[in-house]
């Protein structure tokens, strides 16, 4: 079981086309957990794949396993201290609505070069690989239009790489509401946001080296649309207080979504639409207001202050605490 390299999914569908791609990855230098949730079928199999039930969830994370609630993409969160427990230094996470493509995967570094944006603010990183009018979930409507010049190419330990999705990509339910063509993201150098410059990033195709593991975590009492973009925005806060930097980069694999109610993802968004800025400013109060410490407790108090912000509910912080816990008790 023990790998360097894991690739972390969770389902309630049965084995689907990106499963079947994601089953011949492994073996080659990848191993691939599927975390399942109530709704998965019952006898869920794929060659080469692990796969945890609920049973197996419970039998392996005991208290923290019951904590975290059924039929919510937070159940991920298994999936990421499973792959620790067993050896990763890489997690890339993906959905099983994506399907890898030939360079999924392909030559993961954690130092990057690329060019950076330095921007106090919000960023459309999507407008920097595509010429359409697009924006990525999780970003401002007001903001849009926020595409800063690129600037200097520089290398640097970027330890958290968003990679993006061609076809139907990682948009909010406003523009599929209003659009409904096919994109196709351009082949560009990667780009490197530098402190304060924000940009939200998904759970779709997002690399995580080691030195980042702490920021994984997907907040489990939170709307499902929100809870990888409000995780996107501790990490960025975190990163920079630690002197890392995240970036972006070209599709590395395709989307072929599964069925959504659009306007129910719509009532999902809302809290972003009306707290991300919030979010941000309290982000940024809490990285002035503290001192570093190591990661796992910067992440800890930027929780806590998205409860003090009360976008967060106060139940989540028994959980960040089991979570990290479990991450310290992996490293100690």
């Amino acid at each position: 079981m023990k790998s360097e390299k894991w690739i972390v999914v969770t389902t309630i569908q049965a084995p689907t086309e990106s499963i079947a791609a994601l089953s011949r990855l492994a073996g080659q230098g990848w191993s691939v957990v599927v975390v399942g949730d109530t709704k998965t079928p019952a006898d869920w199999e794929a060659e080469n794949i692990t796969y945890l039930s609920i049973r197996e969830q419970h039998r392996i994370f005991g208290p923290i396993s019951q904590l975290i609630p059924v039929r919510h993409y937070s159940r991920k969160n298994l999936g990421y201290l499973f792959a620790i427990q067993n050896g990763a230094t890489l997690i890339l996470e993906t959905d099983d609505d994506n399907v890898a493509g030939a360079d999924f995967g392909v030559g993961l570094s954690a130092v990057v070069t690329g060019e950076t944006v330095s921007h106090q603010g919000w960023v459309n990183v999507y407008k920097y690989f595509s010429d359409a009018l697009i924006w990525p979930r999780g970003l401002p409507l007001t903001e849009i239009a926020s595409v800063p010049p690129l600037g200097a190419v520089e290398s640097d330990e970027c330890p958290i790489q968003s990679y993006l999705a061609d076809d139907d990509p990682d948009v909010d339910a406003i523009y599929r509401l209003l659009y409904k063509a096919r994109t196709s993201f351009a082949e560009r150098p990667p780009v490197i946001l530098n402190r304060g410059a924000w940009s939200p990033f998904n759970s779709q195709n997002t690399a995580f080296f080691e030195p980042a593991f702490a920021l994984l975590y997907l907040p489990c009492f939170v709307s499902i649309r929100m809870t990888d973009i409000w995780r996107s925005f501790v990490a960025q806060a975190a990163l920079w207080k630690h002197g890392y930097r995240l970036s972006f980069h070209r599709a590395t694999m395709r989307q072929f979504r599964n069925d959504h109610d659009l306007m129910r993802d719509f009532a999902d968004e809302i809290p972003g639409y009306l707290e991300n800025d919030r979010i941000a400013a309290a982000l940024r109060r809490a990285s002035g207001e503290s001192a570093a410490g190591d990661l796992p407790a910067t992440a800890r108090r930027f929780w806590q202050s998205l409860i003090d912000l009360e976008v967060v509910p106060k139940k989540e912080l028994e959980v960040v605490d089991l979570w990290l816990d479990c991450l310290r008790s992996v490293a100690a």
